[in-house]
């Protein structure tokens, strides 16, 4: 059985300038412990994702496959910009 203790901190009164050399030094030990133990910390994280499914058939299809299409294009008619069609009243 694990037991489990809630973690309850004291509440100190601290100038800023002390929270702010107390918060660097903290992130500097983080940084430190991340860089230092990197791989083991990866693999940990690995180990907690699922395997991808090898299995290709469980994939949804979105997007319906449609064959070649047989049609030529054609060319679409010019069009005339130089001449605007006259206005007939």
């Amino acid at each position: 059985m694990t037991r489990t203790r809630s973690l309850e901190l004291p509440q100190y009164a601290v100038c800023d300038e002390a929270a702010a050399y107390i918060a660097d030094t903290l992130m500097e030990i983080a940084l430190q412990f991340e860089a230092t133990h990197f791989a083991q910390i990866r693999r940990h994280y690995q180990s907690l994702r699922p395997e991808p499914d090898d299995n290709p058939g469980q994939q949804l299809d979105l997007f319906e496959q449609h064959p070649p299409s047989t049609l030529t294009r054609t060319n679409p008619p010019a069009l005339n910009l130089v001449d605007p069609p006259s206005a007939q009243a």
